[in-house]
């Protein structure tokens, strides 16, 4: 008798536990969204970082903020192209060992509000940005701008000298660079990073990552929702970044840009090529570049304490 009920205690314990993970199963299978939200909350976590609301320029924004501490200086960082406040989590983590950091979702991105038939182009969102730092209650000890938000940081620091001592532009779009596939197919009318499956997310990945991560399932079916729908928005935004009259605004307005700033690539960044950072030194008044080695496009992702590292002994050097 005795063994007869430990084997129906087995069997009942085996049994509970097949429907429990059958039931975390479909869960993922019918919510993928929320398993994506949890793992951002993880990081968020991991980064001591807090979601705040602003209502700046006519928009609701969402935004990330860490590290407390009265006179830490403000670090705010400002994502790219298909991006958003999470992009900056790794970082943040780093960063916020020593620094006050606000990552905003630009107006159109991420949880920030888009307005139906909204300029989101990078002179509109430059005016935009101008206002948010304007909101904050102090001036920024520095503004990192990641490609489209490097174009857009840019022209903030070209048209509003008096908003930012310092900025950083990493992997920055905004200047004309050596031609390579992605630049080709943009001029082309094509969306390089275009994403409605599993298979093109994968291959987004491969061109912004030189080592990309693996998205397990059902993170990656939520990417993809997300991407999908936003389809015919990124397809507008990287019209004028990319290709519209204003794709090139900063490369000539980079005389005006007076702010110190820190330039920094990775070596082997398939979208934005490195030659980039040397047309920017050569219009800046005042630079410092930094070419880091084994990473593509997304540097504060793939090597965060490198970037980290950069940003400190930028900030801790005169200029």
């Amino acid at each position: 008798m005795r063994k007869r009920r430990g084997q129906g205690s087995r069997k009942i314990v085996l049994v509970t536990s097949l429907g429990l993970a059958l039931g975390v199963v479909g869960f993922a299978a019918t919510a993928p969204e929320r398993v994506l939200d949890a793992e951002y909350a993880r990081q968020r976590w991991l980064a001591g970082a807090e979601v705040t609301q602003f209502s700046v320029a006519g928009h609701r924004w969402s935004a990330l903020e860490a590290g407390q501490g009265a006179g830490r200086p403000l670090v705010v960082l400002v994502h790219g192209f298909t991006g958003s406040k999470e992009n900056w989590l790794p970082l943040m983590r780093e960063l916020s060992k020593s620094y006050r950091v606000v990552a905003p979702d630009l107006p159109g991105w991420g949880e920030s509000e888009r307005q139906p038939g909204g300029d989101y182009g990078p002179v509109a969102q430059s005016e935009r940005l101008a206002a948010f730092l304007g909101a904050l209650p102090e001036k920024p000890a520095l503004l990192v701008g990641h490609s489209m938000g490097g174009q857009i940081v840019g022209l903030v620091a070209a048209r509003h000298p008096g908003l930012v001592d310092r900025i950083s532009l990493m992997s920055s779009a905004g200047v004309r660079y050596q031609e390579n596939a992605f630049a080709n197919a943009v001029l082309a009318g094509e969306n390089p990073f275009q994403v409605t499956n599993k298979a093109e997310l994968k291959r987004y990945l491969g061109i912004v990552f030189m080592d990309p991560p693996f998205v397990p399932w059902p993170a990656n079916e939520a990417l993809v929702r997300r991407r999908r729908a936003d389809a015919q928005f990124e397809q507008g935004v990287l019209d004028g970044i990319g290709r519209g009259p204003d794709a090139f605004a900063l490369e000539e307005e980079l005389g005006n840009i007076r702010a110190h700033t820190l330039l920094l690539w990775c070596r082997d960044d398939r979208v934005i090529d490195v030659s980039a950072a040397e047309v920017f030194h050569r219009g800046l008044a005042s630079s410092a570049t930094v070419i880091l080695a084994g990473c593509g496009h997304m540097p504060m992702m793939a090597q965060p304490r490198q970037v980290a590292g950069a940003i400190g002994g930028f900030l801790d050097a005169p200029g």
